[in-house]
C-alpha cells in the first residue's frame, strides 16, 4: 500500500496548491477595481527550488530519480508590488487572471483524474483484477 499512499500524498499537495492558487486568482478577481489593490500569486517554483537547493534526503531506485517525500511544503502567497495597471494604484490584469483560471482549472481537472484512476486501479485490485 506504500505506493498508494504516496501517490495519494502527492495527488493531495497538488490539489491543496490548485486549490489555494484558485482561492487566489478568485480574489484577485473580485478586487479588480478595488484602489490600490495589488495582485497575489501562489509561489510554487520558488518553493520548489528554495527546497532544490536547500537539499533533503531522496530516496531513489536509479542515479536520475528523486524521491520527493518532504511534505511540509507550504505554498507562499507572494503580492506583486511592483506594478500599477489602473490609474487607482490596482495592478489586476483581468485577462491574465482569467489564463491562469482556466489553466488552474485543467490543472486540477487532471489532478482529479488522476487520483480516480488509482482509486480504480485500487478497486481493481481489491475486486482480484475482474
Amino acid at each position: 500500500m506504500t505506493f498508494f499512499s504516496r501517490t495519494f500524498d502527492s495527488l493531495q499537495h497538488g490539489l491543496d496548491y490548485a486549490a489555494l492558487n484558485n482561492k487566489t486568482i478568485a480574489n484577485n478577481i473580485a478586487n479588480v477595481d478595488t484602489a490600490n489593490y495589488k495582485a497575489r500569486e501562489v509561489e510554487f517554483k520558488a518553493v520548489l527550488d528554495d527546497k532544490l537547493n536547500k537539499g533533503f534526503e531522496t530516496k531513489r531506485s536509479h542515479e536520475k530519480h528523486y524521491d520527493f517525500n518532504d511534505k511540509t511544503t507550504a505554498f507562499k502567497v507572494r503580492t506583486n508590488q511592483t506594478t500599477a495597471y489602473n490609474h487607482n494604484g490596482n495592478n489586476v490584469d483581468v485577462d491574465k487572471e482569467m489564463s491562469n483560471l482556466a489553466t488552474n482549472q485543467i490543472y486540477y481537472n487532471a489532478l482529479i483524474d488522476r487520483m480516480n484512476g488509482q482509486f480504480n486501479s485500487l478497486q481493481s485490485v481489491i475486486r482480484g483484477g475482474s
